[in-house]
């Protein structure tokens, strides 16, 4: 099929809001500890929906995934579970920065990161400093890293202003500036390896096309088995944390119905100590089932997220070069407006609210910028 760059700026939207729509079902989640629903979410985004699209638009997925190389496999692995350790930390920032602010800083600094990381790791960066294209990326990443110390100065003030009432309103109970700006910085970094697996997956991808042009289907889908092996990566890091903090907090009983405590539930749904949806101390059928939908739908939601970015690629055609900054910008939008509906920045100043504003529209600019010097670089 050919490329058609409008169409892939409508997948790369539509995954940017799913990516940001990911943590919305999390707050319909009663009476269960972060662990028990973030493994729950984990098994359906990283295990069976790609596995299950996989093999309904990709034939004999598992003979592509057979004949691809050992080295290929091996590497998409590796980097997919050193991307799960920022997935993994990318949550906890969700918890500690609510959702508008979480996103932001977070995944800023996963652009700048994830346009820097590779570079480096190649050794091109001498090389960059000294084209026009690399100057202006350079200069998308120091507007994106102002964007995010502007977003920090927002949360810091946001900090001082609202009440613990409004933060619980909010579904922001444990809203901490420092630790989430710490656990931001590191989501970030961590979250670039993502783009090391594609890279990595790259044969597996060319099997795949070859495979599909064959019988007669459409490469649009031939992406798809790189994703499931590099999710096998990010599966192996989220199931090894949870089942540290299961062991730790005695926590696994909740899976069954004893009833624990959701950290990412707005103030309504916190769950009291007359709870009409437990029986006996314990969370009734109807909860459970609930639970473990709202978990499951989370995670469907969040794999969305990169099926449609891998859409989005291959009908982005010479405007490849984009697809990361426009996936960013998307997410970073869609997450500002659900974090403006559930209204977590209520009860701030003016002034909060314009620094918020300030760097979202420089978080935008600076993707756009970054999107700018990578088509310098692919017309040079």
């Amino acid at each position: 099929m050919g490329s058609n760059p409008f169409i892939g700026i409508l997948y790369h939207w539509i995954g940017g809001f799913a990516s940001a729509t990911n943590f919305i079902p999390f707050r319909g989640i009663k009476r269960w500890s972060w662990e028990i629903y973030w493994i729950v979410q984990g098994v359906a985004a990283w295990i069976l929906a790609p596995l299950v699209i996989a093999s309904l638009f990709v034939p004999h997925f598992f003979a592509i995934i057979q004949a691809a190389p050992h080295r290929s496999i091996g590497f998409a692995v590796l980097f997919g579970m050193l991307w799960g350790i920022g997935g993994l930390t990318f949550g906890l920032s969700i918890r500690y920065l609510g959702i508008a602010l979480g996103y932001a800083v977070s995944l800023g600094l996963c652009t700048a990161f994830g346009t820097l990381i590779p570079p480096i790791y190649a050794g091109e960066m001498h090389t960059i400093m000294n084209e026009r294209s690399g100057q202006v990326i350079l200069l998308g990443i120091l507007v994106c890293l102002i964007a995010v110390a502007i977003n920090g100065a927002a949360g810091w003030s946001k900090e001082n202003e609202i009440t613990e009432e409004e933060k619980a309103e909010a579904g922001e109970t444990d809203f901490s500036l420092g630790r989430g700006l710490l656990v931001a910085v590191f989501a970030g970094i961590m979250s670039s390896f993502f783009a090391f697996g594609l890279a990595a997956g790259a044969p597996i991808a060319a099997i795949a096309k070859e495979r599909l042009v064959a019988e007669g289907h459409l490469d649009l889908w031939q992406n798809l088995p790189v994703l499931v092996v590099v999710l096998w990566g990010g599966f192996v890091t989220n199931f090894v944390w949870s089942v540290v903090l299961i062991l730790r907090n005695k926590s696994a009983r909740q899976f069954a119905g004893e009833p624990g405590i959701n950290p990412m539930q707005a103030a309504q749904h916190a769950g009291s100590i007359i709870d009409p949806e437990t029986v006996d101390g314990r969370l009734s059928g109807s909860r459970l089932s609930k639970n473990y939908l709202f978990a499951a739908l989370a995670g469907v939601v969040w794999y969305f997220q990169f099926f449609f970015y891998s859409l989005g690629q291959t009908k982005m055609g010479k405007y490849d070069f984009s697809s990361w900054t426009l996936h960013m910008a998307s997410i970073i939008i869609f997450a500002t407006l659900w974090g403006i509906f559930l209204k977590e920045w209520t009860g701030t100043s003016r002034r909060t609210k314009t620094l918020v504003a300030l760097g979202l529209t420089l978080l935008i600019g600076s993707t756009l910028i970054v999107g700018y010097g990578n088509y310098l670089k692919s017309i040079q």
